[in-house]
């Protein structure tokens, strides 16, 4: 199927072919007809699925023949929610590439960054309003921004939201949207609270959903490296020595080890930034923007700054620490294989970890190859001493709540050498970890 197959009109057709799409993803080619179609909507989508363009496209489509029918209105129609800053960036830059010949007028709002020039943008006139829910929050109590004429509403990312603390300014802000609306309700997990929010909102949605988060893309080579928390900063430098690892994205737990890793690269003589909430808006656009330019060879994240990031031809994620949360790893690896591209991720466990570990590999049901053939590995009686520990407190595994085997790093591979897995060049990893209580923009 193309998109040109889905009713799709011809000024945003033009702006996909500009932009090098012509068939859509999984999630677009179900998604765009019920939407067009003017009906609510619960998608349960990973990052990198293409869920952006799956309601942007149609909210653009939908905007424009409104606006052919009656008189143009200064008011704002669509307004999409988004947890953090970089995810609403991005969103706000996906709408001006598919509706740039539309003439619909787009904003970005988010906060750590002066009003001003948001509120003389809605001043001017904005037919979609991308935000985050603590500065729309402000704005509205300011009286710069009404949400009488909202006929589209967006959460975004609703599970991350959740996390952040932001269910309550959600809450506020959609009761001050008009009922008669179309809703479209998008997370990558879907608990029992994100459920009961989805519950509360959507009227008789069309449910869509792809690619479980318990599966992993097989065009991901995934690889793990049992080693002593001390040894990982000296362990990821090895790795890093390997000139054809052109860009990596390596996660941490929490900002301070973000920081930290850049610091111990940087003094190896390798080019490093982080990206996290303690950052500010410019600082963390010009650690991305260096990035995906390949200025930066090693972008260091946190979980809740790097969602939504999306970087063409990222060829390796680092987990420098194990998340704590197992669909988080599903998420951190997917951020590479993309659009049928070969990605490559590599996962660090220390002893502290294993329970985690233990966890994913429940989740995703199976084990993930072990790499044994490195400078820096655990001794295999820690790993069994640690296993041993966790069968005591019941169950083996996450103090007895997920009990699986795990690979050992004592189990023969045969023919594996130097810094790549036995069967290939890749590696793997992923994590949420201590970052959630996140920064509130």
């Amino acid at each position: 199927m193309l998109f040109q197959d889905l009713n799709i009109i011809e000024p945003i057709l033009r702006a996909l072919k500009t932009e090098g799409y012509t068939t859509p993803t999984p999630i677009q080619e179900q998604a765009i007809p019920i939407l067009l179609q003017q009906k609510d909507l619960l998608g349960c989508a990973q990052t990198g699925t293409g869920k952006t363009a799956a309601f942007a496209i149609p909210i653009l489509q939908l905007l424009y023949q409104d606006r052919l029918q009656h008189k143009e209105q200064k008011t704002i129609k669509a307004l999409i929610l988004t947890p953090t800053r970089e995810l609403a960036i991005q969103i706000d830059e996906s709408f001006a590439a598919y509706g740039k010949h539309t003439g619909l007028k787009h904003l970005v709002i988010f906060g750590g960054v002066n009003q001003n020039p948001q509120t003389d943008a809605l001043r001017r006139g904005v037919d979609i309003l991308v935000a985050t829910p603590g500065r729309l929050l402000d704005l509205m109590n300011q009286r710069f921004v009404h949400l009488d004429h909202i006929k589209m509403l967006v959460l975004d990312e609703a599970d991350r939201m959740l996390d952040m603390g932001f269910v309550h300014d959600v809450k506020k802000i959609i009761a001050k949207v008009p009922a008669k609306r179309q809703t479209l309700f998008f997370s990558a997990t879907m608990p029992k609270e994100i459920q009961q929010l989805a519950d509360t909102i959507l009227n008789k949605p069309e449910k869509v959903e792809v690619t479980p988060v318990s599966s992993t893309a097989d065009t991901i080579q995934q690889a793990l490296y049992y080693v002593e928390k001390n040894d990982k900063r000296a362990l990821l430098a090895h790795i890093l020595k390997d000139k054809e690892i052109k860009t990596a994205l390596v996660f941490t737990r929490t900002k301070h080890g973000a920081d930290k890793v850049v610091k111990d690269l940087v003094r190896v003589g390798i080019t490093a930034e982080a990206i996290h909430g303690n950052k500010s808006q410019n600082a963390r656009q010009r650690a991305l923007t260096n990035f995906k330019n390949r200025t930066t060879r090693v972008l260091i994240a946190t979980d809740i700054a790097a969602r939504g990031i999306d970087i063409d031809e990222l060829t390796h994620v680092i987990n420098y620490e194990l998340p704590n949360i197992p669909e988080t790893y599903v998420h951190r690896i997917g951020r590479t294989g993309r659009a049928g591209l070969n990605g490559i991720a590599l996962s660090f466990c220390d002893q502290e970890e294993i329970e985690f570990l233990k966890d994913i590999h429940k989740l995703i049901s199976k084990e993930i190859p072990v790499e044994e053939a490195h400078p820096y590995p655990m001794s295999p009686q820690s790993i069994v001493a640690k296993h041993a520990e966790g069968q005591k407190k019941g169950g083996g595994g996450g103090g007895g709540q997920r009990g699986r085997s795990f690979g050992r790093a004592d189990r023969g591979r045969g023919g594996s050498s130097g810094n790549k897995p036995a069967g290939g060049s890749g590696m793997s990893g992923a994590s949420r970890g201590g970052n959630r209580g996140g920064r509130r923009d």
